[in-house]
């Protein structure tokens, strides 16, 4: 039973290197792990569908924030910014990954849209891309960077959800620590992300590349919006209320779902978008989003197939029996499960609690102190995250720079991530678990 995770996520991801379709790689993987505990095949097939359902907020929220993307596209606002980024970017390439870098950190706090950004600013660059031949992989790695490096060391936004798990998971397990002291302690794990990024855009990537047509991991939007001569209008000013709108409804809300609606209601009411477009900017929306809604939604269920069969529970059961009362030792094997695990689920939100119960206790009997465990879980379930094929930090990315598919999801976002950020994130949690 210990073995069935490590076997499950290992058919995945070598499905996935193959470039197997990514859902069918992560179904296979299920029925794999269903099999292995001792489902029957239909059986496994049914709790894979039962446990579907636990990302189906995501998934809705996601299909609406992709028809919300399209019509704030369809309003030319979008081409103001591309038109800037041209301008003040052309031919500064490692600038220009910068910046992106930079926009995508303000999605996890300042603005907590998440990868709501991607599809409406990434497809009119694609073109200029091209033209500069820059190297797409270093754009999948700073926006992937984006998504996970603030969450990990900023107590806002989707930071403050992360590092409350860690409080939670910690408390709830005999060791006492504070968000302050989350947030602390998860600094140089997330240094290791700042130094990944930096080689990946001066070194790793900084050479010129041309995108191959047919690349495309899943299919992409047929036709890219091109940039052109936008002057701001009234219906930018409206499409911006609805954009803050938005943000103010999820905010008070909690709900993506919500703040979604809200703006693409907006977009409506205020006749910035035709009503007669509405089923095109529907349909346009499920066409961009829709995949890496399915992708969480089907995740989701091989996630259940994993918790619900025991797995996961066994093969934490079994690694922390190999632990000697050795400190390196303890954080080097708790790493490797984190890693393992969400690869799998793609969630490090879910990894943290699942580590915690067991882990906790192993690591106080070993002599970590609050901090250094807080880096450790916090590093554990930050692993795999980046490079899952299941998980949003690499799906977001691969949806915006496939958009005209020349973008293979596998090679071009979810392997560079993982050797980038995963890396760096083993070595820097591992040292600041021994040192904290």
């Amino acid at each position: 039973m210990e073995w069935v995770v490590i076997v499950s996520v290992l058919v995945m991801v070598i499905l996935s290197l193959f470039r197997v379709n990514v859902v069918l790689s992560i179904i296979i993987a299920a029925l794999t792990a269903g099999l292995m505990s001792g489902l029957s095949l239909v059986d496994s097939v049914k709790m894979l569908v039962d446990g579907m359902g636990g990302q189906a907020n995501t998934a809705l929220s996601y299909i609406l924030l992709g028809a919300f993307a399209i019509a704030i596209s369809y309003t030319g606002i979008t081409t103001l910014l591309v038109n800037y980024l041209i301008r003040v970017l052309t031919g500064k390439k490692t600038m220009m990954v910068l910046a992106i870098a930079g926009v995508a950190s303000l999605s996890q706090n300042l603005v907590p849209v998440h990868i709501a950004f991607i599809p409406i600013l990434i497809p009119p660059l694609l073109k200029l891309f091209d033209e500069m031949r820059l190297d797409r992989r270093a754009v999948a790695t700073a926006l992937t960077f984006g998504l996970k490096a603030p969450y990990i060391m900023i107590p806002a936004g989707f930071g403050l959800i992360f590092h409350g798990v860690i409080v939670d998971g910690m408390t709830q397990n005999g060791a006492s620590l504070t968000m302050a002291e989350a947030a602390k302690s998860m600094l140089i794990p997330g240094s290791g992300m700042i130094v990944g990024l930096l080689i990946a855009v001066f070194i790793t990537y900084r050479k010129d590349r041309d995108a191959t047509p047919g690349a495309g991991g899943f299919e992409g939007i047929a036709d890219p919006p091109d940039t052109k001569k936008v002057t701001f209008n009234k219906n930018h000013a409206l499409t911006i209320v609805a954009i803050v709108a938005a943000l103010v409804a999820q905010i008070i809300t909690d709900n993506l779902i919500i703040g979604a609606l809200t703006g693409l209601i907006l977009m409506f009411a205020f006749i910035v978008v035709p009503f007669k477009q509405g089923d095109k900017i529907v349909a346009e929306g499920i066409g961009m989003m829709g995949t890496i809604a399915f992708v969480m939604l089907v995740a989701s269920g091989y996630g259940n197939i994993l918790t619900e069969t025991g797995s996961v529970d066994s093969l934490v059961e079994m690694t922390s029996g190999m632990l000697s009362g050795s400190k390196f030792i303890t954080a080097l094997i708790l790493l490797i499960v984190g890693l393992v695990v969400t690869l799998g689920i793609g969630s490090s939100f879910g990894t943290i609690p699942i580590l915690a119960a067991l882990y906790v206790p192993i690591c106080l009997a070993a002599g970590f102190s609050p901090l250094a465990i807080a880096t450790l879980l916090g590093t554990a379930g930050a692993l795999g995250d980046a490079g899952s094929p299941a998980s949003d930090s690499t799906l977001g990315p691969t949806a915006g720079l496939n958009a005209d598919g020349k973008h293979n999801h596998i090679w071009d976002t979810c392997v560079p991530t993982f050797l980038h950020f995963n890396i760096p994130l083993f070595i820097f949690g591992l040292v600041g678990a021994m040192i904290l």
